[in-house]
């Protein structure tokens, strides 16, 4: 055993990793989340099922070419518990867990072959100063590092602070809210497939109103992946 290994077993013996889920401390073998805990979340299967719900979402929306969830969001559930964690509390490892988890799903399926880059709902700069990152970029990081599709941030730009408007229908937020976000060059996007990324959707709206941003592109096909979504 070397020194360095001594010293990791000495720090967690008074400073144990616990599992961000249930609380209880990790083992060896795990990271992030335990083992229990993971074969407890509400996945979806979604990556290899085509005309999944998610997709039927959008039908009449937006033209879509995939789309995946991780896990199905339940009120007051784990899922939506970790992911206010990743949002609000600074545990961005949570994007890279789930981000591993989802980048291995595409690397063995055959729907997101052809995607040219990922995007993630983006942040307005006053927001992202204020919170300090983007619960998004450790997520869309590890899926780019399973499947070597570059992950491109700041080409999606939002115009305009928001509070969270969640328990508002679909069709308000559209109306208030249709020039929220813009892309800074629709050429960047011609001819391009793009992997949309978000935390949460409910209604949908804010995907749509991104994906419509980028399809003013050439050419332009758009997919969508999140870490949870409510039927």
């Amino acid at each position: 055993m070397t020194k360095m290994q001594i010293f990791k077993d000495i720090f967690y013996l008074f400073f144990p990793k616990v599992c961000l889920s249930c609380k209880l401390q990790l083992t060896h073998n795990e990271i992030t989340i335990c083992t229990l805990c993971r074969h407890d979340f509400p996945e979806t299967c979604y990556t290899n099922v085509e005309k999944n719900l998610l997709e039927k979402k959008f039908y009449g929306r937006i033209p879509l070419e995939e789309a995946t969830s991780l896990f199905f969001f339940h009120k007051k559930g784990k899922i939506q518990t970790l992911i206010h964690e990743l949002k609000y509390k600074g545990h961005q490892e949570l994007g890279t867990f789930f981000g591993d988890w989802l980048g291995n799903e595409m690397m063995e399926s055959e729907r997101f072959k052809t995607v040219d880059y990922i995007i993630p709902v983006s942040l307005h700069p006053l927001k992202l100063k204020k919170r300090g990152y983007n619960q998004l970029t450790k997520f869309g990081q590890a899926i780019s590092s399973h499947t070597n599709i570059p992950f491109i941030e700041n080409e999606l730009i939002k115009t305009e602070v928001t509070k969270n408007q969640s328990i508002k229908g679909r069709i308000e937020r559209w109306n208030k809210n249709n020039e929220l976000f813009k892309v800074k060059d629709t050429s960047f996007f011609k001819d391009k497939h793009i992997l949309l990324i978000d935390d949460i959707t409910t209604t949908g709206a804010t995907l749509e109103m991104c994906a419509q941003e980028i399809l003013k592109s050439e050419n332009c096909k758009i997919s969508i992946a999140v870490i949870a979504f409510r039927e």
